[in-house]
C-alpha cells in the first residue's frame, strides 16, 4: 500500500469528512480488491459506490458517487473504505496477489477460446446485460456505416421519456439518464474511430441541440449532465481535427453555437478549434463575431466572443471599445478597461478611464469601491496625497459607512490633515444620527466611528443623545466597565433581562456572558450583595431550564 496510512486520508479528506467517515465504517459491504484499487458498496443517505486507488503516480486517490464525491471531493464514503482497508492490512498482499491471478488466467483463457466460443460467450452477456446490448448495437450500426441508424439510436438515448415523471427528470432518476446520455456520445466517438467522423460532426452537432433543449428539465444537481455536454464537445472537436470540415462553414457552426442556448453546457471556446480553421477559419470567425457584437453590443456572449478572440489576438483596442460598448453606471467597466491598459503597458490612459469612471457615474453612491481603491493607490504611488484625500472625502460623503470613515481617516492621517478631516467627517455622521430613528438595524455608525477612534467617551454621549443598537451599547460597556462600572453595569442589566424570557443553549450562553459581567462590575463597585440578591432571584425564575442552570454553575454563578 505504499504511503497508504490514515494521516493519508485525514489530509485528503480534511477534518470534518473524515470524522464523519468514521461514523460510516459499518456501512461499508461488499469490498472487492484488485490490483491496485478496493471497490465497495458504502450505504448512507442513498446506496453509494465508492471506489480507492492505491497506487497512483501520486497520493491515492478515490472516487465516489455521492453528490459531495462528484464534486471532486475526498467525501465521508472514501474514508469509510480508507479505513476498512486500512483495518484489513495484513490481508491485503494477498488479495491482491489473487486479484492479479485472477486478473492473469482469465485473459488467458479467453485468448485460448475459439472465435465461436467466444460469440457465444458474447451472446450471453448481451442477452443479460441490456447497457452491453445497447452499445454493441450502436457498434454494429456505425461499422454499418449506418448513420441514419445511428441517429435513431442516439435520439433514443437522449430521450427523457423512460426517465421523466410529469416531464421532469428528478434527482434520484438524473444519474441514470446521464449514464445513459453518455453512451450517446461514446457512440459518436466510435464513428469518428471508425472513420466516419464527418458523420460525427453531424451527430454531435445534434446532440448538443437535443441536450441544450432538455437540460432545463433534468435536475442535474451533480452536475453529472453538463460534464456529459463536456465530454460531447470534446467528441465534436476530435470529429473536426479529423474529418477537417470546411474552415468557412466551421467558423459559421461556431458563432452561431456560442451565442446560442446550446453552449450553457457544451461551454465550447472557439480558440481551441484554431488548428482546424486556419487562417481562413479564423478570419471569418472574427467577421462574424464582429458582425454579431454589432447587432447586440450589449450581449453578454456576443461581448464575451469579442473580448475573447481580441485578446487572443494581442488587440488591445479591440478590447477597450467592446467595454466601452456598454459602460456600467457605477463605474465597473472603466476600471476593468484601465487594468487591461495596465497590463498592455499604458498607465496614463489606464488613469484617465478610472477618473472617468468616478467622474461620469451616475449615483456617486454607488460607485465601484474597487474604482476608488484603484485611483487612492494610483494616486499613493504618485505620491498625490491630497488627491487621495480628496477621493476618499467623496467616497465616504457619498457612503458614510465605518469602512469609508477607517479609509479616510488613514488617507488624512498620511497627508497629517486628520484633524480637520475628522471634524468634518464627525458632523456628517452626527447629522445621519440624528434623522434616523433609535434601535435602526446596527446602530448609528457615529457610534461605531468614535469607537474606532477610541475615543469612547464621544461614542458613549454619542449613544446617549441619539441612540444606539445593543450591539453598540455591549462594546461601549465593555469599554468603560474598569473605569465606570455603575455605566457598564446598567448596560448588561439592561441586555440581559430580555434574553432570561427566551430559550436555546445560544441564548443561555449570552445570558451567561452577561451575568459574569454583572458579577465583575458589583465587585468593581463593591457590592457583592446586591449580585447575590440578583442571582438569587434569577435562578427561582430560571430553574426549570436545566441547560441554563448547568452553565451558571459550570460559571460559579
Amino acid at each position: 500500500m505504499g504511503g497508504f496510512t490514515e494521516a493519508n486520508l485525514r489530509a485528503l479528506a480534511g477534518v470534518r469528512s473524515f470524522k464523519r467517515g468514521l461514523g460510516y465504517l459499518d456501512a461499508v459491504s461488499g469490498v472487492e480488491v484488485g490490483d491496485g484499487w478496493v471497490t465497495a458498496t458504502v450505504h448512507g443517505t442513498e446506496r453509494y459506490e465508492v471506489e480507492l486507488t492505491l497506487d497512483g503516480p501520486g497520493e491515492p486517490a478515490g472516487e465516489c458517487d455521492c453528490p459531495y464525491g462528484l464534486e471532486g471531493n475526498f467525501c465521508k464514503h472514501l474514508v469509510a473504505l480508507g479505513l476498512t482497508v486500512l483495518a484489513r492490512s495484513e490481508s491485503l498482499p494477498r488479495q491482491r496477489k489473487a486479484a492479479r491471478d485472477r486478473a492473469r488466467d482469465l485473459d488467458a483463457w479467453l485468448s485460448e477460446l475459439s472465435k465461436d466460443e467466444l460469440l457465444v460467450l458474447v451472446r450471453e452477456q448481451v442477452a443479460e446485460d441490456r447497457q452491453l446490448r445497447r452499445r454493441l448495437e450502436l457498434r454494429a450500426a456505425s461499422a454499418r456505416g449506418d448513420l441514419a441508424e445511428v441517429r435513431a439510436r442516439v435520439r433514443e438515448l437522449l430521450d427523457i421519456g423512460p426517465f421523466a415523471q410529469y416531464g421532469y427528470v428528478e434527482y434520484a432518476d438524473a444519474g441514470a439518464y446521464s449514464d445513459q446520455a453518455g453512451q450517446a456520445v461514446s457512440a459518436i466517438r466510435a464513428l469518428t474511430g471508425s472513420g466516419r467522423a464527418a458523420d460525427a460532426i453531424i451527430l454531435a452537432r445534434e446532440a448538443m441541440q437535443l441536450l441544450a433543449e432538455v437540460l432545463e428539465s433534468v435536475d442535474d444537481s451533480d452536475g453529472r449532465l453538463g460534464q456529459v455536454g463536456g465530454h460531447l464537445a470534446d467528441a465534436h472537436r476530435e470529429a473536426c481535427c479529423a474529418a477537417r470540415p470546411d474552415p468557412e462553414e466551421l467558423a459559421r457552426w461556431l458563432v452561431g453555437h456560442v451565442l446560442g442556448d446550446a453552449d450553457d453546457l457544451t461551454d465550447i471556446d472557439p480558440l481551441d478549434y484554431e488548428d482546424v480553421l486556419g487562417e481562413r477559419g479564423m478570419t471569418a470567425l472574427r467577421k462574424l463575431a464582429v458582425e454579431a457584437w454589432r447587432g447586440n453590443r450589449t450581449g453578454w456572449a456576443e461581448k464575451y466572443l469579442m473580448e475573447r478572440l481580441a485578446k487572443a489576438g494581442g488587440d488591445v483596442e479591440a478590447v477597450i471599445a467592446v467595454h466601452a460598448a456598454d459602460l456600467a453606471p457605477n463605474g465597473h467597466t472603466h476600471l476593468v478597461i484601465a487594468r487591461e491598459l495596465d497590463t498592455a503597458g499604458r498607465p496614463d490612459e489606464a488613469l484617465r478611464w478610472a477618473e472617468r469612471g468616478v467622474r461620469d457615474a451616475r449615483d456617486p453612491a454607488a460607485v465601484d469601491t474597487a474604482l476608488v481603491d484603484y485611483l487612492c493607490d494610483r494616486y499613493a504611488q504618485a505620491a498625490r496625497l491630497p488627491d487621495v484625500v480628496a477621493l476618499r472625502r467623496d467616497h465616504f460623503g457619498a457612503r458614510r459607512t465605518l469602512l469609508a470613515y477607517q479609509q479616510l481617516r488613514a488617507a488624512a492621517r498620511a497627508a497629517e490633515c486628520w484633524q480637520a478631516e475628522r471634524e468634518r467627517a464627525v458632523a456628517l455622521l452626527r447629522a445621519d444620527a440624528g434623522r434616523r430613528q433609535q434601535g435602526w438595524y446596527g446602530g448609528p455608525v457615529l457610534v461605531d466611528a468614535l469607537l474606532d477612534d477610541k475615543d469612547v467617551d464621544a461614542a458613549w454621549q454619542a449613544a446617549t443623545e441619539t441612540g444606539a443598537h445593543d450591539r453598540q451599547w455591549l462594546t461601549l460597556a465593555d469599554r468603560v466597565r474598569a473605569d465606570r462600572p455603575a455605566d457598564a453595569l446598567g448596560v448588561y442589566v439592561r441586555l440581559a433581562e430580555p434574553l432570561t424570557r427566551q430559550t436555546g443553549n445560544a441564548v443561555y450562553e449570552q445570558l451567561v456572558r452577561l451575568l459574569l459581567s454583572i458579577r465583575d462590575c458589583h465587585q468593581r463597585l463593591g457590592t457583592p450583595d446586591e449580585f447575590t440578591a440578583y442571582i438569587t432571584a434569577l435562578r427561582t425564575l430560571q430553574k426549570r431550564k436545566r441547560n441554563l442552570m448547568r452553565l451558571m454553575d459550570e460559571h460559579g454563578l
